[in-house]
C-alpha cells in the first residue's frame, strides 16, 4: 500500500550573494549542509513550516514566504521515508545573527561556489543553480 508523502519545507535565506545553509545532525540528511527546513508539523501550511524551522534552527525570525520550488522525494531504500519537500524563499532583519540549534550541528553563510563544494542534497543543488541564474546580471548600468 503506498502512502502519501511525508510534507516538509524548508527556507532560503540570501545576504550579499551568501545562502544561509545549517549542516543537519540528523536523517534524512544528516552531516550534509542544507537549507534550513524539516518536517511539517498537524495543521501548518508549508509556509508557516518554512518559518518555524528557519526560527527553530537558526534563531532567525523570517517573513514575507514565497514558493520557489516542490520537490517529490522518494525513499531511497524501503525503510526510508517519501517526502514532497516545499522550498520557499524568504526575507528576514538584516541584523539577525544565525546561531545553529534545535537538529543543526552547525549553521554558516555559503556562496554558490561553496555550496557546490559541500556535501548537499541534490534539491539545494538544483535551488542554487535556479538561483544564479535568475540573479540580475552585475555590471555597468
Amino acid at each position: 500500500m503506498q502512502r502519501q508523502p511525508e510534507l516538509a519545507s524548508s527556507a532560503i535565506l540570501e545576504r550579499d550573494g551568501r545562502y544561509l545553509l545549517v549542516r543537519r545532525a540528523n536523517p534524512p540528511a544528516a552531516r550534509m549542509y542544507a537549507f534550513p527546513g524539516g518536517r511539517a508539523e498537524p495543521g501548518e501550511t508549508p509556509a508557516e513550516t518554512a518559518l518555524r524551522e528557519l526560527a527553530e534552527e537558526t534563531g532567525i525570525r523570517g517573513c514575507n514566504p514565497v514558493l520557489f520550488e516542490v520537490y517529490d522525494i522518494p525513499p531511497r531504500r524501503p525503510e526510508n521515508r517519501h517526502f514532497q519537500l516545499f522550498v520557499f524563499k524568504v526575507e528576514a532583519d538584516s541584523a539577525s545573527v544565525a546561531v545553529a540549534s534545535d537538529d543543526a550541528m552547525g549553521v554558516g553563510w555559503f556562496t554558490p561556489e561553496e555550496i557546490f563544494a559541500l556535501p548537499v542534497p541534490e534539491s539545494v543543488r538544483d535551488c542554487v543553480e535556479k538561483l544564479i541564474c535568475i540573479r540580475p546580471p552585475v555590471g555597468p548600468g
